[in-house]
């Protein structure tokens, strides 16, 4: 008898590597996707959304409810990586028979995630791989909100104050700091959380990623088409600013879906409370490890280590199968 499938509720502000991330997902025999919402982050709203629509059409998933949600952050001006991800979040390549917004579902995302995970208690992992607006809403709503997840996984956020948009600043936390603040320490519900340097030292060799792109499958192509862009910066001699560790491929997002896809992925973790830094110059949207615990906060968050590097390709393979 087959075990029931993962229930998984999915956050994205869809750049490249959301796009990597849900087709990884829906790749995973033992997931079950029951909705997608979506944020402003990588790109303004309307785009995330297209792109959502974009990548279920590309994967013949159409099925998959997509949500609008908050198209700005909760306080202060909203930020967007077009520069890396291009303006429309997919590296500027054209498609002419991208799916047109009236594929949306009218609920509001945020009305959404409030009443699957209500439906569902105990059996969804959200999987939030852009600014944390959306959630942070939901739990504003209904405080009971994380009581009812299974799990919370996450990428964003740093833990050892390296910024790769300002000083100390990851770009989903910095995009919406008060955001992270909030989900960081009203969810109280267990916590994974895929950090910038975590990922980054966990690249995968440009001759995997060669080998990858290459394969001639729909997929392939369509990844290999939407990274070119980000791949002037990332494959350059100096690689983009605040890489860590030596050359390499890096999917961000990806490693925070893998571990809800499967968690012995997850190899080693530092679990302790954890906060957002709100103010400062130079610190706003900084992720803080409380390694000495003087927060008095009694949640732990798992913040991931290290992975299974081998396991992680696998499920990066299958998704341009």
């Amino acid at each position: 008898m087959s075990s029931p499938k993962k229930l998984l509720l999915i956050d994205v502000d869809c750049g490249t590597d959301d796009a990597q991330a849900i087709m990884m997902a829906i790749a995973s025999p033992n997931v079950k996707i029951l909705g997608i919402t979506c944020v402003g982050g990588n790109t303004v709203l309307d785009n995330v959304c297209k792109n959502v629509l974009r990548v279920l059409k590309l994967c013949n998933r159409c099925d998959i409810p997509v949500y609008r949600g908050a198209n700005k952050a909760i306080l202060g001006d909203s930020i967007h990586a077009s520069y890396f991800h291009g303006v429309d979040g997919l590296g500027d390549v054209p498609d002419p028979n991208s799916p047109g917004l009236e594929g949306i579902q009218k609920e509001h995302a945020v009305d959404a995630m409030r009443r699957l995970i209500s439906k569902h208690p105990g059996e969804i992992r959200l999987v939030a791989t852009g600014p944390l607006t959306n959630l942070a809403l939901a739990v504003k709503m209904d405080p009971t909100l994380s009581e009812k997840l299974k799990c919370l996984y996450i990428m964003g956020g740093n833990m050892e104050s390296r910024g790769n948009t300002s000083a100390c600043g990851e770009f989903n936390f910095l995009a919406d700091p008060e955001g992270a603040y909030i989900v960081c320490n009203e969810f109280l519900c267990k916590t994974y959380i895929a950090t910038w340097e975590f990922a980054c030292r966990h690249k995968l060799s440009w001759e995997w990623y060669d080998n990858w792109v290459n394969k001639g499958t729909k997929k392939a192509d369509f990844i290999k088409k939407i990274y070119a862009h980000s791949l002037q910066y990332s494959r350059c001699e100096k690689e983009v600013k605040g890489m860590v560790s030596g050359p390499g491929f890096v999917s961000c997002d990806s490693y925070a879906m893998a571990a809800a896809i499967d968690e012995s992925i997850v190899t080693d973790v530092i679990e302790c409370p954890v906060t957002v830094e709100t103010s400062g110059r130079f610190t706003r949207g900084m992720m803080v490890l409380d390694m000495i615990e003087v927060l008095g906060k009694k949640k732990k968050t798992l913040v991931m280590n290290k992975v299974d590097i081998e396991k992680f390709k696998v499920l990066m393979e299958a998704s341009v199968a």
